[in-house]
């Protein structure tokens, strides 16, 4: 871009320097009383600009999502299982589901690849193992025969295993509201891999000693209610996720453990159907003792003299 022949009238005889009045700017002299401008913009040639860049896609770390796709399609599988009347391959499946979900978290803990996309995921696949799974292979099993008393208890059973579902549902959602909040020794409320393990562990006990599913619905009905209100409940549950608390633990821990493993060998439906009917009555006793204590110490404080 060039700017040229700007006259400017000045008195005769008077001459300048571009320099002396304009230091750094080229181009511009005084002739005689004629000042003649000539500046002369000159446009440089500028680096290159920055390129406009698309999106940038963000990966998902491999290793504890794979965990979690195990867990969801143990699942799944339970459900197909429930379908073709396979009920104890079923309950095997939800417990490979449980294993897989406990597993997939401490990987993530480990490898220190946790990610918001792997809470979600988690949740996800949480609400089919541990909430639609359990749900129809109870209603398969057993809660389906409820019809045959007539169409009203068609329905119980069916609302059974619904009320079941939907409070794993509301369990996952308010546990994803409280991450980060909550007290990390305990759990607001039965968890859903709990609550699964307890009803399948029903469902496995009795197809191993051939109990029929509807030689038993109007107990495995109220069970899948308690079960599914027990997880939306205020009752506070010890949660295994803060232990151990070092890497070191007391002696006695493992005798217990080795216990275990032969108690499980010996019997497994009934092990796991006890173990975890012992640890869902836990969370009621624990609760009301809580309680009971907090009203002790308001009583002694207020009984004490001032």
């Amino acid at each position: 871009m060039n700017v040229a022949d700007t006259s400017i009238t000045r008195p005769r005889g008077t001459q300048a320097t571009a320099s002396r009045f304009l230091p750094g700017m080229h181009g511009l002299t005084l002739h005689g009383g004629w000042a003649k401008l000539e500046a002369q913009v000159t446009t440089e040639p500028m680096s290159d600009p920055i390129q406009a860049r698309g999106p940038r896609h963000r990966g998902i770390y491999l290793l504890p999502n794979l965990f979690t796709t195990g867990a969801m399609f143990a699942g799944f599988y339970a459900i197909v299982s429930a379908i073709h009347g396979n009920f104890g391959t079923a309950a095997l499946a939800v417990f490979v589901a449980g294993i897989l979900d406990g597993m997939d978290g401490r990987v993530a803990r480990l490898t220190h690849t946790q990610s918001e996309f792997g809470v979600q995921y988690d949740s996800l696949s949480d609400l089919v193992s541990f909430g639609l799974a359990p749900a129809l292979v109870m209603y398969t099993w057993s809660l389906s025969s409820l019809a045959d008393y007539g169409r009203t208890w068609g329905k119980i059973g069916w609302a059974a295993a619904f009320i079941y579902a939907v409070c794993a549902a509301l369990r996952l959602a308010r546990f994803n509201t409280q991450v980060g909040v909550a007290d990390k020794r305990y759990f607001q409320g039965l968890a859903s891999p709990a609550a699964a393990v307890l009803c399948m562990s029903f469902v496995w006990t009795m197809t191993r000693f051939d109990v029929p599913g509807p030689d038993v619905a109007f107990f495995a009905m109220p069970l899948a209610v308690i079960a599914g209100l027990l997880m939306v409940s205020n009752v506070r549950y010890f949660s295994f996720k803060a232990w151990p608390r070092s890497d070191r633990v007391p002696f006695i821990w493992l005798i217990a453990a080795v216990l275990i493993v032969v108690l499980l060998v010996i019997d497994p439906p009934r092990v796991l159907f006890i173990g975890t009917l012992v640890y869902v009555v836990s969370g009621p006793v624990m609760t009301l003792w809580g309680r009971a204590a907090h009203r002790r110490r308001v009583r002694r404080h207020a009984k004490a003299p001032e």
